[in-house]
């Protein structure tokens, strides 16, 4: 690897992080500039869009064929579940064995699901059953892809560009899902849903060849004894939980974002039965929404470029989760489409800044040594328990929807369990917003106790304003 692609020793200490706010200082796009990351950037953007045909495809039909909340819950868990019980091994895999080969074999393994997917379509076997059982092995693999691919980025940008990088990857993504959802529901309308699922499986070809590109990446040395690895597992996943949880910036930043995973992924996993239930639309709808969730969320990729550079994560990570749930709240109380179109565009812009913001802090404070690690137990549980979220949220709508049928029939609609589930666990994301903004955690920011701007008094507005941070005149 030469030197243009590798970072510097200075870049990749532990004990030298860089600042979140002085990240953000030059053109968000210089990452590109390294030739492999922008490789690896272009491919996995197409691939991005392959795996939102499948997301599409595979929605779209459970949700039509049974109309079932808890059917969409029982899809999200076998998606994502596998990481709760995987997620530890695979991260610890990540730091073990050579992470290029590693993220090759599992993105091999996803095309061969990807295609059995299109096969049961064309075969007229894609029951819910069939789907299930093949999304519940696209998570296996998952659950192994996931701090393969975590690990990929911090080595091919210098680390005072890992913060933008990630954001770059952000917007990548959610350009795809800008892009792929509405196309999906075009196609699914015109070739069926068989087509979306064989266009997946040519995306992670294109990812396969652009990591096949990069430089190798050999499993960093280990001062321990390799040949005992299986046995230091526990040992290897206790010292990352012990760095997570005891270490209060990258422990805030951690349930910033499980609790905004949770509470808010329920508008996403439900959204097939708003539009078919609430609006009376197809699938067509469907992908359209989506998709505009996806432009929100590329343009709140784009404008946080522009939040003042003084204004730190710590308020930032809770601003966004807060806003993110307001939106989605007022998405789940309108039976208009149109306006709920509009809302969904800013919950798609501040799903973008919770997320980003809070994995762009857990990235800057992790070391490189036992990043695969501490970023496989942040995967294992936020996306393990993600599914909990679909299942609150279709608790309390079954309970929401037989109140309202028990005690004021004419207000009963078929959508109305739907939107209450959604609208319960926006309630709580709001909650936990207003937490998390008015007692903050300015560790987030590497902010230490005697250092500027370390503010714990609590207060919502101080929290919003950070007063703490704003430049004094001595300063300008």
């Amino acid at each position: 690897m030469d030197v243009e692609q590798r970072p510097s020793q200075q870049d990749q200490a532990p004990d030298a992080p860089v600042s979140p706010l002085s990240s953000r200082e030059g053109s968000l796009f210089t990452p590109l500039a390294y030739e492999h990351f922008r490789i690896v950037w272009i491919a996995a953007f197409f691939s991005f869009i392959g795996s939102w045909f499948e997301f599409v495809g595979a929605q779209w039909i459970v949700g039509d064929e049974t109309e079932s909340t808890a059917w969409m819950s029982h899809l999200g868990t076998a998606q994502l579940l596998p990481c709760l019980f995987l997620g530890l091994i695979g991260g610890v895999i990540a730091d073990r064995m050579n992470r290029r080969k590693l993220l090759v074999i599992t993105q091999a393994l996803m095309m061969i699901i990807a295609l059995g997917f299109a096969l049961a379509v064309w075969t007229n076997h894609a029951t819910p059953i069939v789907l299930f059982q093949l999304a519940l092995a696209q998570g296996i693999v998952t659950a192994f892809n996931s701090p393969a691919w975590q690990v990929l980025v911090p080595r091919l940008v210098p680390r005072k560009e890992l913060y933008k990088a990630i954001t770059l990857q952000g917007i990548s993504f959610n350009s795809a899902r800008a892009i792929g959802p509405a196309v999906a529901g075009l196609i699914m309308g015109w070739a069926g849903a068989g087509t979306l699922f064989a266009a997946n499986a040519l995306g992670f070809i294109c990812v396969m060849i652009a990591v096949m590109k990069t430089p190798d990446a050999p499993a960093p040395v280990r001062p321990d004894d390799d040949a005992h690895w299986i046995r230091t597992i526990w040992s290897d996943t206790k010292a990352a939980m012990v760095f997570l949880f005891r270490n209060s910036g990258p422990r805030a930043a951690f349930f910033a974002t499980l609790i905004f995973g949770f509470f808010a992924t329920p508008v996403l996993r439900f959204l097939p039965l708003t539009v078919k239930l609430v609006y009376g639309e197809s699938e067509r709808a469907f992908g359209i929404m989506t998709g505009i969730m996806g432009a929100g969320a590329v343009v709140g990729g784009l404008a946080i470029k522009h939040v003042p550079q003084w204004y730190p994560k710590h308020h930032l990570i809770p601003l966004s989760v807060l806003l993110g749930g307001v939106w989605i709240l007022a998405f789940s109380l309108t039976d208009d489409i149109l306006l709920a179109a509009c809302f969904m565009f800013f919950v798609g812009f501040f799903w973008m800044w919770a997320f980003n913001t809070s994995m762009g802090a857990l990235q800057l404070l992790v070391p490189d040594h036992m990043r695969g690690r501490v970023l496989s137990v942040v995967n294992t549980l936020a996306l393990g328990l993600m599914p909990l979220g679909a299942y609150f949220s279709t608790a309390m709508g079954k309970v929401v929807a037989s109140g309202v049928k028990t005690w004021h029939a004419e207000w009963w609609t078929p959508g109305l369990e739907t939107q209450s589930g959604v609208a319960c666990a926006a309630l709580v994301t709001i909650g936990a917003g207003l937490v998390m903004i008015t007692w903050r955690t300015p560790e987030v920011d590497g902010i230490k106790p005697g250092d500027r701007g370390y503010d714990k008094e609590p207060g919502l507005i101080r929290g919003i304003r950070a007063f703490a941070h704003r430049p004094t005149t001595d300063n300008l």
